[in-house]
């Protein structure tokens, strides 16, 4: 699996203190290791670190926030934060 395949992939946490909740990859530490991001209580900054066998992955988000992980801009906790409370709508009804 190469380092880009799974950054912007939406999860869900499946396991852990965390389970049930939203986030978005924004880095593949290894095979094994992913860096999670939901823009409020894990930024950018300070990402989640989560075994892959302990999430589903759901969908990819749009290019635009997959953009600004790369770049690592200012507002991608922003909207990584709005992309999954708009998810979490769609996902509740």
């Amino acid at each position: 699996m190469q380092n880009n395949d799974l950054i912007g992939k939406v999860v869900l946490s499946k396991a852990g203190r965390d389970k049930n909740h939203l986030y978005v990859v924004i880095r593949q530490i290894d095979n094994e290791y992913v860096l999670l991001s939901n823009g409020i209580t894990k930024t950018m900054g300070n990402p989640k670190k989560k075994k892959v066998k302990h999430l589903n992955f759901l969908y990819a988000v749009d290019d635009e926030i997959k953009e600004a992980i790369a770049k690592s801009d200012k507002g991608t906790d922003l909207k990584i934060k709005r992309f999954i409370k708009l998810k979490n709508i769609v996902k509740e009804d």
